[in-house]
């Protein structure tokens, strides 16, 4: 079966493209591409966008928007976006970065999907051509989902509040054991008031931490006061199995790798 590549100037043209049988967007292609070339019968055709204002980042007001088609690479080099740098840098290696893609890391299944954990911890707003929402009402229906992304946007973390953690392998690009991010506001003698914290891997999607979340508040970050966070670190997590790790490895290190992140 032939692939076409469909190209369109809008994303309300694309759009249209993908309501026919077997059309998959096309961002970055480090996934779409792969299962193509994989022999996935499923796809019939790949539909692109190339409007410019998909790859734009824009930063003012403590807040970034960052276009579908912005690739890790270019997150991890601006210079207003340090804190996401982490989290884009742990998406594979140089040649990937420079094609994975903000809106396709939305899609992407775990074991990957390291970028979309840290927007989940920043609660961000996906952005598509049918309006907003919130990014967990976004990761619940994304399967299902037939619009174009077109953006995500955030508030930019306070300094020393936002925190990611990459457990792998291989270094420094292998897949993901499991990956952290948590946003943390503290008072000034630092005590938590407010937690935000996802969990990669630890389910088929990025997922909140709701059950640490609330154990993290009224305490301070040490080892002892953290420890009921810890314990609750599993809860209603469903972690996946790969031939990276098992589902029981995962959730055995989980509390040791949420530990040494918010400790330091």
């Amino acid at each position: 079966m032939s692939l076409a590549l469909q190209t369109f100037s809008t994303v309300k043209d694309a759009s249209a493209a993908l309501q026919a049988a077997g059309a998959r967007y096309l961002g970055g292609g480090t996934l779409v591409v792969r299962a193509a070339n994989e022999g996935d019968v499923s796809l019939s055709s790949l539909v692109r966008v190339t409007d410019p204002s998909l790859s734009r980042i824009a930063v003012s007001g403590g807040k970034a928007r960052l276009g579908a088609s912005v690739t890790m690479a270019a997150v991890a080099r601006h210079p207003e976006l340090n804190a996401l740098s982490p989290a884009a840098r742990a998406v594979g290696g140089p040649a990937i970065r420079n094609m994975a893609t903000v809106g396709g890391n939305l899609f992407a299944p775990a074991p990957y999907g390291d970028f979309t954990v840290a927007l989940l911890a920043l609660d961000a707003i996906v952005v598509t051509e049918d309006g907003e929402m919130p990014i967990e009402t976004f990761l619940t229906g994304r399967n299902a989902s037939r619009a174009v992304v077109t953006a995500v946007a955030f508030p930019l973390p306070a300094a020393e509040s936002f925190r990611f953690r990459k457990v792998s392998r291989v270094k420094p690009k292998g897949v993901s054991v499991l990956s952290i991010a948590a946003l943390l506001q503290r008072t000034s003698d630092g005590v938590v008031t407010s937690a935000r914290i996802a969990f990669g891997c630890m389910a088929d999607r990025p997922m909140r931490a709701k059950a640490a979340e609330k154990a993290l508040l009224g305490c301070k970050l040490t080892s002892k006061e953290i420890a009921p966070a810890l314990a609750a670190a599993g809860a209603g997590t469903s972690p996946i199995t790969d031939p990276i790790a098992s589902a029981w490895y995962r959730a055995e290190v989980l509390p040791v790798h949420l530990g040494r992140l918010l400790v330091g």
